[in-house]
């Protein structure tokens, strides 16, 4: 206790921190293969983990990026009223309903689109059209863009982190199973002189 005091140690289990990477004589080549795996799999959470959420997170927010540059905007008239349903909440839910505008090049179209609910016929309405004039969807804003991307990003790194922490513990688990099995086969060899030796 008094040593223990003294060398600032606390007493228990003596650790030697990067053993596997020592040479000694209970080292086994397990042991050294164990160490490779370990650090292969710290690198590639952090750096492929990493690398993989910023380049997922930068594909996501140039997807919405072009989706805001080749979208536009135009005025549309309502072919059919869009009743406000009974059970709404928020006073701003979205139906289908038919709707007719007029292209740039002074064309008339009408088609299907997702529109606010409790307004008539006859209604002005804003839709969102595609690089083709084709009806499309309203692009994501910046802010919920950028949200958006991060969490694509991190899903994917945590994808990643889970794909090579899975495949590291299968890894040990070989590795352990072999070094149970060399323990076996020493101890059937050794075991019995060494009982005999103490008896």
């Amino acid at each position: 206790m008094r040593e223990d005091r003294l060398t600032n140690r606390k007493p228990g289990r003596t650790r030697m921190p990067l053993w596997r990477w020592r040479s000694n004589p209970v080292r086994r080549r397990e042991d050294v293969l164990e160490a490779w795996l370990v650090l292969a799999v710290w690198v590639l959470t952090a750096v492929g983990g990493t690398a993989v959420g910023v380049v997922t997170a930068r594909a996501a927010d140039q997807s919405f990026a072009r989706q805001r540059a080749e979208r536009t905007a135009v005025r549309a008239v309502l072919l059919d009223d869009v009743p406000r349903p009974a059970t709404s909440v928020t006073g701003k839910d979205l139906a289908s309903a038919r709707v007719r505008w007029t292209n740039s090049d002074g064309s008339t179209h009408s088609g299907v689109t997702r529109v606010t609910t409790g307004q008539k016929a006859g209604s002005t309405v804003r839709i969102w059209l595609d690089g083709q004039d084709r009806l499309s969807t309203r692009p994501t804003p910046p802010v919920q863009a950028t949200v958006q991307a991060a969490l694509f990003g991190g899903s994917a790194a945590l994808a990643l982190s889970g794909v090579v922490f899975g495949t590291g513990s299968a890894g040990r688990w070989w590795l352990d199973r072999r070094r149970l099995a060399q323990w076996d086969r020493e101890w059937t060899l050794v075991g019995p002189a060494w009982g005999h030796r103490t008896s």
